[in-house]
């Protein structure tokens, strides 16, 4: 039995400033059964019309990086405190760039648990169709 579930939220992200204010983004996170294992996170970069980036991490990177540092490479979560506030840092690199961003811990971990509720762990396998998957790959 294939359960359609997305979970979707907006959170305002502090985008790090070496030397000076960390400045609010808004970044749109979405979850899917379609694609359970994976949050996606897109951000606007820049002004109105600008494009949008969308980053996509395993939902247990984020999970896991809620407690402690986690990830290496092109992206690392970790919990720490910012202004006496518990927050997750997120880094994340391209070869374009790199940024660091502060989520607030709690909205992250109720958007993560809303994930849970839709797909708990263990059953993401259960919610995607392997055979329709693998012959969408094995089509000419």
């Amino acid at each position: 039995m294939t359960r359609i579930a997305t979970v979707r939220t907006e959170l305002e992200l502090r985008l790090v400033v070496p030397g000076g204010p960390s400045l609010p983004v808004l970044a749109d996170l979405r979850y899917s059964a379609d694609d359970p294992w994976a949050v996606r996170v897109a951000f606007q970069t820049g002004g109105e019309g600008d494009g949008i980036v969308e980053w996509m991490f395993a939902r247990q990177l984020l999970t896991d990086g809620v407690s402690a540092t986690v990830g290496e490479g092109d992206i690392r979560v970790w919990p720490a405190m910012a202004g006496g506030e518990r927050v997750i840092n997120l880094a994340m690199a391209s070869p374009s760039g790199s940024a660091l961003f502060e989520i607030d811990r709690d909205e992250l971990v109720e958007f993560l648990q809303q994930t849970y509720l839709a797909v708990p762990t263990g059953s993401e396998e259960d919610v995607v169709d392997l055979d329709a998957e693998l012959a969408l790959l094995l089509e000419d």
